[in-house]
């Protein structure tokens, strides 16, 4: 198991009182299978994926991130292990301007320490791996919408995160754009063998997941497997 939520629960201030955001969610996430989460705006769900990046403490309940966990982790224990475990796909791919495609995914290895020679033969790989190798070297304005996005998914498994987070994906995507992302997130997750959580809005592209949550007003329910 390499995500493991349990017993979550966060509220935030709300004048006198504190709103519940997530009331006793838990999830598994196995390594190589795909959850998406759905549910309405104001659901839950980016909390959740909040919670399950470590960006944010819950209330109570504990994360565990292949065999870790988290509780009782210092500031810099956690941003250590979101760079070395999680991969975290945003919902706009917000790339540098004045970096190439490769160079994108170059920074994430240098900061980790990894020498260019290796940050460079890793960043190609997974432009390959995304279908962007003939694109390495073009800049952000240089790609479409759909390529940018692919860009951000690869950089995300950049230092071989055994969870991978993905919020929205699709949301600034036409529908055969959309559709061909989520097919290249969910191949990606059995490839690397990631324990994947895809949060979104729109049930169209789902079909092909192992299994969707739905949340509604901070509580999680997790219905049978989607059928292939």
């Amino acid at each position: 198991m390499s995500l493991d939520l349990t017993d979550i629960t966060l509220t935030y201030p709300d004048g006198d009182t504190r709103l519940t955001a997530l009331d006793r969610v838990s999830l598994k996430v196995p390594k190589g299978s795909l959850t998406a989460v759905v549910g309405p705006s104001g659901s839950g769900k980016s909390s959740l994926l909040a919670v399950a990046a470590t960006l944010i403490t819950p209330d109570a309940g504990t994360v565990t991130l292949d065999g870790t966990s988290t509780t009782g982790l210092s500031r810099g224990e956690l941003t250590d292990l979101r760079r070395h475990k999680i991969g975290i796909v945003f919902q706009q791919p917000n790339l540098i301007a004045s970096l190439t495609a490769a160079e994108q995914l170059q920074v994430m290895a240098q900061l980790d320490g990894r020498k260019p020679r290796t940050a460079r033969n890793r960043a190609l790989e997974l432009l390959e791996s995304v279908g962007l190798a003939d694109q390495a070297d073009r800049r952000p304005h240089q790609l479409s919408g759909g390529q940018r996005q692919r860009v951000n998914i690869a950089r995300a498994l950049m230092n071989g995160p055994t969870v991978l987070l993905v919020d929205e994906p699709t949301s600034a995507l036409d529908h055969e754009r959309g559709a061909a992302v989520i097919d290249l997130i969910t191949r990606l997750t059995h490839q690397q063998c990631a324990a994947t959580v895809l949060v979104t809005h729109d049930r169209t592209h789902l079909t092909a997941v192992d299994r969707i949550a739905e949340v509604h007003d901070g509580r999680l329910s997790l219905p049978a497997a989607v059928a292939t």
